[in-house]
């Protein structure tokens, strides 16, 4: 099954809730700046929620490693309960889980994630906590606009650039997994079938979306080929 290069997912949290723990641990901890600063231009800055086990030193903490097979919460997560619903909800084996902020003025550089295809092995989803209308989001040069609450999949070993021309900063939780039967039952519930006809959720649009619970949404039992 091929997929598009972004699909809004029937999953949608509570922005409220979401800013409220963001502002709970932005109160006590300090953002860790991106690594890769050939990337950007600005603040792009990261707290690690969920990292390779033993991960220690900030770096190794904000870093998805695609290698690694143990992974931990990390302390960031405790004082967050709403965040630990979020993350439940992707009941995949998740690899990662981070507050990445892009500071009202930064750009992040045209680049790809090579191993972040779900048509392959690792996949990653987009929550945005917080955002603001000026946020230029483009993936194959075109634009992707994700309100917060919302949730995504972006296939983002294809080129990809993200301005915050806005007054706000914008913060996504972002969480990595490996691709699993419930990642492809999620993408077979998302995707209609062309015999489906007009009346079914179309790829990265907001129609057919659900209001889910973070801790009680229905699971797809059906699993397809991608």
């Amino acid at each position: 099954m091929r997929l598009p290069d972004r699909l809004r997912l029937p999953l949608t949290f509570d922005p409220g809730r979401l800013r409220a723990d963001l502002a709970t641990l932005a109160a006590s901890t300090d953002w860790i700046a991106h690594f890769v600063k050939q990337n950007y231009e600005g603040d792009w800055s990261v707290i690690p929620l969920r990292s390779k086990a033993g991960a220690t030193h900030p770096v190794m903490m904000i870093y998805s490693d695609p290698e690694a097979t143990e992974f931990e919460d990390t302390p960031f997560l405790a004082p967050c309960p709403y965040f630990r619903e979020v993350i439940a909800a992707f009941p995949m084996p998740v690899t990662s889980a981070r507050l990445m902020k892009l500071a009202a003025g930064s750009v992040i550089k045209t680049h790809t994630d090579l191993e972040l295809d779900a048509e392959s092995t690792h996949v990653r989803f987009h929550v945005p906590v917080v955002t603001n209308p000026e946020v230029d989001f483009r993936l194959n040069g075109v634009r992707v606009t994700m309100e917060a609450g919302s949730a995504w999949y972006l296939k983002l070993s294809d080129p990809h650039s993200v301005a915050n021309r806005g007054t706000e900063d914008r913060v996504h939780l972002v969480i990595d997994g490996r691709v699993d039967d419930w990642v492809r039952g999620l993408f077979a519930e998302t995707i209609p079938s062309p015999l489906a006809g007009e009346g079914g959720p179309r790829s990265g649009s907001g129609e057919g979306s659900k209001t889910l619970s973070a801790t009680t949404a229905d699971r797809p039992g059906a699993v397809v080929e991608i």
